[in-house]
């Protein structure tokens, strides 16, 4: 698993160095999203989504208004104290902490759905495997329930012949090492390259066209 992202990152180096492609910004050069505000509000709410690289999850979420925090982990799996070396059974994943009076469930449902590649169930992108299997953990009834709608619309839209992403209860979510957290922030030219080398954005925009934004 490991040595599959390495990979990826010194392919992308190659790549990128050779056609001298420009990138987007990242978060920080961006602008701070809410969690870096420092203003907190008074209620909060979790989810728990995989899509793939966690690196990348986090990414993601970190840009969409109204998310305060996203933590990388692992969960899914029954393996007690997993770590990257081994989270046997378990998928990467990212809990997502945000305030309900700016961005709802169903809102981070659909910006889940449009940043992940849910035809895949084998892995995503260049990462292959059962750690990147794409699921929605879902925390309650009513969360279960807005899935579950979210999926069945888009089945019925007939713009997928199938549909891969998983809807499962939420178990315990174990955090990653620390080195994982905010991995495109400390790391930005490391992650660039290892998102480009994979392939994530073109395959989304391949997906979605326009209605990908990244």
């Amino acid at each position: 698993m490991a040595m599959t992202r390495l990979a990826s990152i010194a392919f992308a180096a190659l790549v990128l160095f050779a056609t001298a492609i420009v990138l987007p910004l990242t978060a920080e050069e961006s602008g701070p999203s809410d969690h870096e505000s420092g203003a907190r509000p008074a209620q909060t709410a979790k989810a728990v989504f995989a899509a793939g690289c966690f690196w990348c999850v986090e990414s993601d979420f970190d840009h969409l208004p109204g998310v305060i925090d996203t933590t990388s982990g692992y969960t899914g799996g029954t393996l007690e104290n997993p770590n990257y070396d081994n989270h046997t059974g378990h998928v990467e994943a990212v809990q997502i902490t945000y305030d309900p009076s700016k961005v709802n469930y169903k809102q981070l449902l659909d910006y889940y759905w449009h940043h992940v590649d849910l035809t895949d169930g084998g892995g995503q992108f260049c990462d292959r495997g059962s750690a990147y299997r794409p699921f929605i953990f879902t925390g309650n009834e009513t969360e279960k329930a807005e899935a579950e709608a979210s999926k069945k619309e888009l089945e019925e839209s007939g713009r997928f012949k199938s549909i891969a992403v998983k809807i499962a209860p939420a178990g315990k979510f174990w955090t990653a090492e620390d080195y994982h957290q905010d991995y495109y922030k400390k790391n930005p030219l490391r992650y660039r390259y290892y998102r480009a080398g994979c392939g994530r954005d073109a395959r989304l925009t391949q997906l979605w066209g326009d209605l990908y934004q990244h």
